[in-house]
């Protein structure tokens, strides 16, 4: 029987929603490779680098399951799973080492999408440089690496007078979190993703997924925040809901965000899955929010629910994925 390590993010015994999140995948991707036949065996991913090493030549494994979505808690760290799996030449699922760091990094993920025409809202790095045009007002602070809307909250958000407003809200932001951030204008409108998955034929494209900000007072900004994600009971957990039902209405623009996809997959050089994140403005124009290598694969996360309403099983793609990774 074929064994197959699942390397997963290091978890402390204090660590947030999100990371915990972590071990939930590990767990229900060793089930589902378990019912195709494999052997599996979890094996956290820690900031000794010869300690992995040596954990995975004892292990030996047919293929890793990279799963590492940080490393010391910080999501600039998270190319170096799959770069040392490079090192050792051993096959592993997902994206490879130069996708995870240019799509991980979102300022230079902008850049890159920018350079090759594709719409991603104006950003201001905070360093003298801008990029787009906008005559927005309105802004959000994110950290430049991290993930799972780490750091995201009503207080990232911003309304400016002055550039000078942006230089200090990223300033403030990068004294917070205690990571590098940048400010990105904000798109009132529709947000879609729409998942990917590599298949025998290629990559397939899963059905759209919107996600839905229900009731929401005025002036409130309407984004996928932390709490919206992970915080149970707390009002935008529980007031953002995600549908893969589209109306026939949206068919031209579901056509178009399904196009951008597929052109961020080849110009990133993606493997395995992934998603991309959109916002739609009020005159039907999209923009690419950030592109996500390596998505999160809990049983109730948006790949999932794209799975299931492509008609696709879990432990099927699990199996896609192991395929991808040894060819």
């Amino acid at each position: 029987m074929r064994k197959i390590a699942i390397l997963h993010t290091d978890v402390t015994v204090d660590a947030s929603e999100d990371e915990l999140d972590c071990l939930k995948q590990a767990e229900t991707v060793s089930t589902a490779l378990q019912k195709l036949g494999y052997r599996t065996v979890l094996m956290p991913f820690v900031l000794d680098l010869d300690k992995n090493m040596e954990a995975l030549r004892q292990a030996s494994p047919h293929v890793v399951f990279n799963l590492v979505e940080t490393l010391a808690g910080k999501g600039s760290l998270i190319y170096l799973a799959p770069a040392l799996l490079d090192l050792l030449n051993i096959p592993y699922t997902g994206c490879r080492t130069d996708a995870m760091y240019l799509t991980s990094n979102k300022p230079m993920a902008k850049k890159m999408m920018h350079d090759a025409g594709i719409a991603t809202p104006a950003w201001f790095t905070g360093e003298g440089d801008s990029f787009g045009s906008t005559s927005a007002d309105t802004f959000i602070v994110k950290p430049c690496w991290e993930d799972a809307s780490v750091g995201l909250d009503e207080n990232s958000v911003i309304k400016i007078n002055h550039s000078s407003d942006i230089i200090n809200a990223i300033h403030n932001g990068r004294q917070k979190l205690g990571v590098s951030c940048f400010a990105e204008a904000y798109i009132d409108g529709r947000e879609f993703n729409v998942a990917l998955l590599a298949s025998q034929s290629g990559v397939q494209l899963l059905p759209p997924a919107e996600i839905l900000f229900l009731d929401y007072p005025k002036g409130k900004v309407k984004m996928l925040d932390y709490r919206s994600k992970w915080i149970e009971n707390s009002f935008e957990y529980d007031h953002t809901i995600r549908t893969l039902d589209m109306a026939a209405k949206d068919a031209a623009l579901i056509d178009c965000l399904r196009d951008i996809a597929l052109r961020c997959w080849n110009i990133f050089g993606l493997r395995g899955y992934a998603r991309v994140d959109f916002r739609v403005d009020q005159q039907g124009n999209p923009f690419v929010l950030e592109i996500n290598a390596n998505p999160c694969l809990s049983p109730d996360a948006g790949f999932a629910a794209a799975l299931e309403q492509a008609s696709i099983s879990y432990h099927e793609a699990i199996g896609l994925l192991i395929d991808d990774a040894l060819k």
